[in-house]
């Protein structure tokens, strides 16, 4: 029984090796050298660099969010300051 655990936990780690693997080689934004470096590294250091760099990638993918408007007061320029101070 013990060895059926090791087996679905090596089958888990290729399984995210391939797909992390495919991921990297599909990128656009990488050179070949980038592409090949991260799939080499992901195969050497295998859980560890594949969650790193699928994290990693997952994070630069996301949609940027228009910037929000800043600070908390009025926005239509009817402020009752004066710069005076009183």
């Amino acid at each position: 029984m013990e060895l059926n655990y090791f087996y679905i936990g090596f089958g888990v780690i290729v399984l995210l090796n391939v797909i992390v693997s495919i991921l990297l080689i599909k990128r656009d934004d990488l050179e070949v050298f980038q592409k090949v470096v991260q799939v080499i590294l992901v195969w050497l250091i295998p859980f560890f660099a594949a969650v790193g760099l699928w994290l990693f990638y997952r994070s630069q993918d996301k949609p940027k969010s228009p910037p929000k408007s800043f600070g908390g007061g009025t926005s239509s320029g009817t402020s009752t300051y004066n710069g005076s101070g009183l």
